[in-house]
């Protein structure tokens, strides 16, 4: 599979989110979820200590054992964990890294990223916590989430000369929530700051599980309280569309999706959860199909 840079990593361009485990699957069938993500190719594994108060970490570390070093493992800390645990004031930051290095049985985190900004604490104070724990060898690289370009400008502002930088952000993004095209990825460009999309699928709607027509498959997100509006009947006829470009050319909706993902600018990898073995080497496959920039611009047009 196709690698790409984030400062010092080479990670692949399809990642595993590992959000799933223990929320919605156990400790075997996320073994065996990371199995498959592994042997297809995938290098890059992201979590965050939030997920279901740590058990995400805690079966990465049981799934991975001696493999831990063939992966570049990401975590993220900021959310809430039990009480009055969240934020990025520095005696935090010290406190959530050493714990999930617990977690996840390793002596160093390869890329850890704040899960969401913090107005209660400077930037500034956050990055030297970080720059500590770079310099002590706890991680290797770090990186932010759901941070706006403001916010971006501000933090790359505040580095030291010398000192850690945030190498990656991680936002929404997917064909249909183009936010990020509205200033973000330019900023990205501009910072050499690599980006990582998160629900590239659009919860589900460009999986290729949706169809016009169609009933929703039993218990999917398609029967969610917030379904009926993002799996209007617009949407679906967009798929429709979608699924036929993808068709003609060979390929599958989902291979659509994550593929256009990569061929935008400033993305480094596109990271995808799974629950079970079949969608996690359906992930890991959906890479291989390399975008023209003409295909790239009708597929947009197509959705816009």
């Amino acid at each position: 599979m196709e690698r790409r840079r984030i400062g010092s990593l080479e990670v692949s361009v399809v990642g595993l989110g590992c959000n799933n485990f223990g929320w919605r699957i156990g400790k075997d069938a996320s073994r065996e979820v990371i199995a498959a993500s592994l042997d297809g190719g995938v290098n890059f594994l992201d979590t965050a200590d939030m997920y279901d108060t740590g058990v995400s970490e805690e079966f990465i570390a049981d799934a991975l054992g001696d493999r831990r070093k063939d992966v570049v493992l990401a975590t993220k800390f900021g959310f809430k964990m039990g009480e009055e645990k969240e934020g990025a004031s520095p005696a935090y930051v010290r406190e959530a890294c050493d714990a999930s290095l617990r977690r996840l049985k390793t002596d160093h985190i390869d890329l850890y990223q704040l899960h969401t900004p913090d107005p209660k604490t400077p930037i500034a104070d956050t990055l030297e916590a970080l720059d500590g724990l770079v310099k002590a060898g706890k991680v290797r690289e770090i990186g932010c989430s759901n941070f706006s370009v403001d916010q971006l400008k501000e933090a790359a502002a505040a580095v030291k000369a010398g000192a850690a930088r945030f190498v990656t952000v991680q936002n929404h993004y997917s064909l249909f929530h183009r936010e990020p095209e509205a200033g973000t990825l330019a900023e990205c460009v501009a910072l050499g700051v690599g980006f990582i999309p998160y629900f590239p699928l659009a919860n589900g709607l460009l999986s290729g599980k949706y169809r016009k027509g169609q009933p929703h498959p039993e218990g999917s997100r398609g029967k969610d309280a917030w379904g009926p509006d993002l799996f209007s009947e617009h949407n679906l006829d967009i798929v429709e569309k979608l699924v036929a470009f993808a068709e003609a050319h060979g390929h599958t909706l989902l291979e659509l999706a994550t593929c256009w993902l990569a061929a935008q600018p400033a993305v480094v990898s596109v990271i995808s959860g799974a629950r079970s073995v079949e969608q996690a080497t359906q992930n890991a496959a959906a890479g291989n199909w390399k975008l023209t920039p003409e295909q790239a611009a009708e597929i947009s047009k197509l959705v816009s």
